[in-house]
């Protein structure tokens, strides 16, 4: 069976219905890894001898007829999980002095308790400071549906491992965007959970009160799938909610009958290229949105989010930075330098933002259900490209990409990215925002846009 294009849950059906095998699945996998990897730079890691291991454990799981949700479907992680047997890397030269991890992420673990298949992990920007994807130490990402153009970060071999169908479903971290990124750069559907919601335990932090972990992939079903797999209190993560499954992909069919769905405006209708605007104008108009409203201080909060990204960040690398700075990504090493100098009365006015911001939208919410908005201000830049011009101002293209995303990090609220393709070139993404631990919210609007042809995550021809 060739699953380069196939959801994962067609692939679990099959194996389920022995119509298939999850060996088969596998190594169709790793030969289409093998064979075009080196084109699109998404691994730093192939596991086939492991990923053969697991595949015929599934194997025999299926021949006792066992029904599992995600039975012989190949995934792959971004190299800040750990991984038994190789050393997390976080994107990093430094990192890969590192012993090798003694145990899986707790995330990969449930993942394969529900049958997946661990096949490799995956490029990223260093230390996940990082929106282009382009790493100074394993080479930039490349975008599968046009090589010359970046993937995203820092989730960036996530993003091409999935648009250039090696796996169905990749995980990545999103910090400050950092799946919503990919996503909408690619052509993906992708989830940004409510912080703690899922574990981080056994995963690189970059920023610990922002740092979420979740999947990408190209139908908003399988983005349903794994998140339920996933799912459920962890005490490694002392973030992590304490609150039971709640599945969704059964919710995420029943429509979006009686969900109130507005159009962000103010912030989010500046800075950006008409492409952006375009992709959530055609999203609401499939939804029968007519409503707009604002979010007053997305601007501050996002600044704030910049402080206290660097401020976190810094702390965590300071005894690196101190002993081996020259073996920091420069643009990496010297934001995370300035981070450290940043006055502690900037990061306490910026926490004050936060709780102000976070009360803004939780009122905001009471009176919509979920709000639509722009994932990125531009589709992907060329890789390698310094600036680009938003609202006729030339900007750095690394801090900016985020402008959209980082507001909504800032106050952990759950995203999902859903991909718009314009009449020409390369895709770009919406983020459907909902209220906290409404996922399934996110998720069934996300379904509909899917199910109505509005948005489709579409085979790369590279």
């Amino acid at each position: 069976m060739t699953i380069a294009w196939h959801t994962a849950s067609a692939i679990a059906k099959a194996v389920n219905d022995k119509k298939t095998s999850a060996a088969e699945v596998v190594s169709a996998s790793l030969e289409r890894i093998a064979a075009l990897d080196s084109k699109t730079n998404s691994f730093t890691d192939v596991l086939a001898a492991r990923a053969h291991e697991t595949a015929a454990k599934v194997d025999k799981r299926a021949a006792r007829s066992e029904r599992l949700p995600l039975a012989g479907v190949p995934f792959a992680v971004k190299n800040l999980f750990d991984v038994k047997s190789i050393p997390t890397r976080a994107g990093s030269k430094i990192n890969r002095e590192r012993k090798p991890a003694c145990a899986d992420s707790v995330l990969i673990e449930r993942l394969e308790e529900q049958g997946a298949v661990l096949v490799g992990a995956l490029n990223m920007g260093e230390y996940a400071y990082d929106f282009t994807g382009e790493n100074v130490h394993d080479g930039a990402a490349c975008n599968p549906h046009d090589l010359t153009h970046m993937t995203g970060g820092s989730s960036s071999g996530s993003g091409g491992a999935v648009a250039a169908g090696y796996v169905p479903i990749a995980l990545g971290s999103d910090t400050n965007g950092s799946i919503r990124v990919p996503s909408s750069f690619c052509g993906l559907f992708g989830l940004k959970p409510t912080y703690g919601r899922l574990s981080r335990a056994r995963s690189f932090p970059f920023v610990g009160s922002f740092d979420h972990l979740g999947p990408l992939a190209r139908s908003s079903m399988d983005l349903a799938l794994s998140y339920d797999a996933m799912q459920g209190p962890d005490h490694e993560d002392p973030v992590c909610a304490q609150r039971e499954v709640e599945l969704t992909a059964t919710e995420i069919v029943k429509g979006i009958k009686g969900v109130r769905i507005a159009k962000l405006e103010g912030y989010f209708s500046k800075m950006g290229e008409p492409e952006a605007y375009e992709a959530t104008a055609r999203v609401a108009k499939a939804l029968g949105v007519s409503e707009t409203t604002e979010l007053e201080d997305a601007g501050a909060a996002r600044a704030s989010a910049y402080l206290i990204t660097a401020s976190e960040g810094a702390a965590l690398h300071l005894g690196r930075l101190r002993e081996r700075a020259a073996d920091f990504d420069p643009d990496v090493r010297d934001r995370l330098i300035a981070g450290a100098m940043i006055p502690a009365t900037w990061t306490i006015q910026a926490q004050k933002i936060r709780c102000h911001f976070q009360a803004q939208v939780r009122k905001l919410f009471e009176r919509f259900d979920i709000l639509l908005a722009p994932a990125t201000p531009t589709r992907a830049p060329k890789i390698g490209q310094r600036t680009f011009k938003l609202d006729g101002q030339e900007l750095l293209v690394r801090p900016n990409i985020g402008i959209y995303t980082q507001p909504i990090s800032f106050i952990g609220l759950p995203v999902a990215a859903v991909p718009v393709w314009p009449d020409d070139g390369l895709p770009i993404g919406v983020q459907v925002i909902a209220p906290p631990w409404r996922e399934d919210l996110a998720l069934r609007v996300a379904y509909q846009l899917e199910r109505d042809g509005v948005c489709q995550s579409k085979p790369a021809t590279f």
